[in-house]
């Protein structure tokens, strides 16, 4: 009996070693390339991620976007945030289905440029400063901040899942190029998913707050 609960142990050990790559990004490709047929969404099926295009109407422009190359404007529309994501993701490169990357330039005013608190739930994120310095940070799931300034030059990483920020401490505006591990790592802006989707009595208890005081807020989120 022991010596089966040995193998059995070994046996899980073994299934989970090798799962464990499956965990750390999107799943792993069957085959070289799987370029996204974004006409399939107007059909019945339904995936997680993009069915391929068929070999013969693939092209070169399916793996490019130049949508990176130009500053943002981070005050068009009356941007209250001081920044812009421009995002080369999955949505923007078709050539990016399976492979389980993406990038994304941020553009941010100077002195107070933000980048508002948000989460990434389905990557972690890495990021590099171009230009400028920015005061970026982390919460753990023990309400921890992992904090510090981030010169040109330098790269700080953001957990998988967890809510970070940035935001631009320089008198010249910033720019920072993100890389992630998967192909659409999702974003959840932290103000918009409470004071957008939360009910009012929900987010006054958890706030401690009046219901006025969080419907006041409420209105600078309306519900999608």
């Amino acid at each position: 009996m022991g010596k089966l609960a040995a193998v059995l142990l070994a046996a899980c050990a073994a299934l989970l070693s090798l799962a464990a790559p499956l965990l750390a990004g999107d799943p792993g490709m069957l085959q070289d390339i799987c370029v996204a047929d974004y006409k399939s969404l107007l059909g019945p099926l339904r995936l997680n991620g993009y069915p391929c295009k068929r070999s013969e109407n693939i092209t070169a422009d399916d793996f490019f976007f130049g949508g990176l190359a130009n500053a943002a404007d981070v005050y068009a529309g009356g941007n209250p945030m001081g920044s812009v994501v421009t995002a080369a993701d999955i949505e923007k490169v078709p050539g990016l289905n399976t492979l389980g990357v993406s990038m994304a330039r941020v553009d941010y005013a100077p002195w107070g440029g933000a980048n508002p608190p948000h989460a990434h739930p389905r990557a972690t994120e890495i990021i590099f400063v171009v230009d400028g310095t920015l005061e970026v940070g982390f919460a753990t799931t023990a309400n921890r901040l992992i904090t510090r300034a981030v010169p040109k030059g330098g790269v700080f990483v953001f957990p998988r899942g967890l809510m970070h920020f940035e935001r631009s401490v320089g008198e010249v505006p910033a720019v920072a190029i993100s890389a992630f591990d998967s192909q659409l790592p999702g974003t959840q802006p932290a103000a918009a998913a409470m004071f957008g989707a939360v009910p009012t009595d929900v987010l006054a208890r958890a706030l401690q707050t009046d219901a006025d005081v969080v419907e006041r807020i409420k209105s600078k989120f309306p519900p999608k």
